[in-house]
């Protein structure tokens, strides 16, 4: 009885020194979600500066619907510039969020989705993805003009033509920290917090 009583005494013992320890753990979990801001839009440091007027271009898309991008816009409607590959595959795992995005911020934005390469690959892409609606760009010029180097990256426009925020988006919450930048009236949601802090 006494060795029961003892290997029951050293179990209660190492089960609340468990608990004490899972309870201590969880309290820095805590600390550590309440210190850590959410990431925004990866920003690079090259490029067209936020705040600095787009450059005009006359583009077409693959239905041959002609558009002015970074040009003023009397509607007063904001533009999300989506530069995406069919190569890449996070442009396509990003793709629906995308598409949700742009559904519910039909109030004050449109969508131009923005590539290059071959049109036939292009037109492929914008079928097996259900990208049909969403005005798809294939220039090579429109890159080049904001520097893009890596994908998926997104440049938000407003209604002036005036970059308001930009960067690589893999996620839906990268995609939303660019709605909320340009909201905020900041480059990026880093920024912000860095000034915040």
């Amino acid at each position: 009885m006494t060795a029961l009583a003892i290997s029951n005494i050293v179990l209660w013992a190492l089960v609340l020194t468990l608990a004490a320890v899972v309870l201590a753990l969880v309290r820095q979990l805590g600390v550590l979600h309440e210190r850590i801001a959410p990431a925004g839009a990866l920003m690079l440091s090259k490029g067209l500066a936020v705040g600095e007027p787009a450059p005009v271009m006359q583009v077409a898309d693959l239905e041959g619907a002609a558009h002015q991008v970074g040009a003023a816009r009397a509607d007063g409607r904001s533009t999300l510039l989506l530069f995406v590959s069919p190569t890449c595959p996070v442009c396509k795992t990003l793709l629906p969020a995308v598409k949700s995005s742009r559904k519910d911020e039909r109030g004050w934005m449109d969508v131009i989705l923005a590539s290059d390469g071959d049109a036939g690959a292009q037109r492929e892409f914008v079928r097996t993805q259900g990208l049909d609606g969403i005005p798809y760009v294939v220039s090579t010029a429109l890159g080049l003009a904001f520097q893009v180097s890596r994908l998926p990256f997104a440049a938000l426009l407003d209604e002036k033509g005036i970059l308001r925020a930009r960067g690589l988006v893999n996620s839906r919450e990268h995609l939303e920290s660019l709605f909320e930048a340009k909201r905020l009236g900041v480059a990026s949601l880093q920024e912000y917090f860095s000034g915040a802090a």
